[in-house]
């Protein structure tokens, strides 16, 4: 489990590095939205149901933020 629980915090991060970058940079690049996507799904392959709602939430914050500019 202590695994999974770092591929989790590795898609939290992902995310909060993307989000961080977004909110400097307005053209933020596709290789980091895939990273992010991709740190979602290797964690969600392993995540607790209680995790995989959570991965789901900052998953959707991706796609939120792919539309913005």
């Amino acid at each position: 489990m202590g695994n999974n629980n770092n591929l989790f915090q590795q898609a939290k991060d992902a995310i909060a590095n993307l989000t961080t970058n977004l909110q400097g940079n307005q053209n933020n690049n596709q290789a980091d939205k895939q990273a992010a996507q991709n740190a979602i799904q290797a964690a969600y392959n392993n995540a607790t149901p209680e995790e995989k709602q959570q991965l789901q939430q900052l998953e959707q914050q991706l796609k939120d933020q792919n539309h913005l500019g």
